[in-house]
């Protein structure tokens, strides 16, 4: 089947849109501007998060505008499965705002305390407690099944798919991080909890009621 060129372009876009993203927060570059900024570092997580919001507008704008007949329609049975993919991610969301700061998310915190902490911890420290305590990526997961709770065009089908693909590299591109500031400590924790599914938190429930 030949796709249209103007889902061409937008898988393009929205590629290049993950491909900025991932760069701008990589370890390289993170790294070299804070040695080259300084105190002013502190000013990056908000920046990023403007320049990744800007970008990301037109890009979902655009896409929208080209959205074609849908091929898969959430109807009868199937909407059960629609609203069980929202009360998982709110959930999710939820259960993950719970142990993460938006301060730190947003940027604020870091201008605040002058300093850039690779987690996203509400207390400064690792922590494995909670939802966290069953996967390590509560909100990363939550982004992968809110995307296909509405119905799927071919093109929204392409665009989720680029998203879910990127959320998952991103995953481990921020493990890398986290390695590197916890150690020891975080692999230990990898190999106790799962990443998305949490299969590892399942195993442990069963193997106690035996």
């Amino acid at each position: 089947m030949k796709l249209p060129v103007q889902y061409l372009y937008i898988v393009f876009l929205w590629i290049l849109w993950c491909a900025l993203h991932s760069f701008l927060i990589s370890i390289t570059v993170t790294e070299y501007l804070k040695k080259k900024f300084g105190a002013w570092f502190r000013f990056y997580r908000l920046f990023f998060n403007a320049v990744s919001l800007l970008t990301l507008i037109p890009v979902v704008y655009y896409s929208f505008s080209l959205q074609g007949a849908a091929v898969f329609t959430w109807d009868g049975g199937w909407v059960m499965v629609k609203y069980a993919l929202f009360v998982i991610s709110i959930s999710l969301f939820v259960a993950g705002g719970r142990h993460y700061s938006m301060a730190q998310f947003l940027g604020m915190r870091q201008i605040k305390t002058n300093r850039a902490n690779r987690t996203l911890s509400a207390y400064d420290t690792f922590d494995s407690s909670g939802i966290l305590g069953v996967i390590r990526h509560p909100w990363y997961l939550a982004a992968i099944l809110v995307v296909w709770a509405r119905d799927i065009s071919l093109l929204s089908f392409l665009i989720n798919i680029i998203i879910d693909t990127y959320i998952v590299i991103g995953a481990h591109l921020e493990e890398r991080k986290l390695l590197r500031e916890f150690g020891t400590r975080y692999r230990e924790y990898q190999k106790r909890v799962s990443m998305f599914i949490p299969y590892k938190w399942l195993k442990g429930k069963i193997a106690r009621l035996f």
